[in-house]
């Protein structure tokens, strides 16, 4: 599920499994395969990266404390894991 926001600012809970397409013009459309619109503020490539990071936390499994809010923003730059050099 991801949270996306609709033009009158409310949010709304998406089963992204439902989506068929996303398109923007003007405003960004998320088609679901029922073939309900939904017009929403995020733009398609925001929807993407909430797609697949909510694959990524289900195909990791959800920790404890997860917190639904995670999924409503991007996720965090990496950061350069190489270690230190200890000269």
């Amino acid at each position: 599920m991801i949270l996306l926001t609709r033009l009158n600012n409310k949010s709304l809970t998406v089963n992204s499994d439902l989506i068929k397409f996303v398109e923007q013009s003007p405003d960004t459309i998320v088609t679901l395969i029922t073939g309900e619109k939904i017009v929403v503020r995020e733009s398609v490539d925001q929807i993407l990266v909430l797609i697949v990071e909510f694959r990524r936390l289900v195909l990791r499994g959800l920790p404890i404390s997860w917190d639904s809010s995670s999924l409503h923003r991007p996720p965090a730059s990496p950061r350069n894991s190489e270690p230190e050099s200890g000269s």
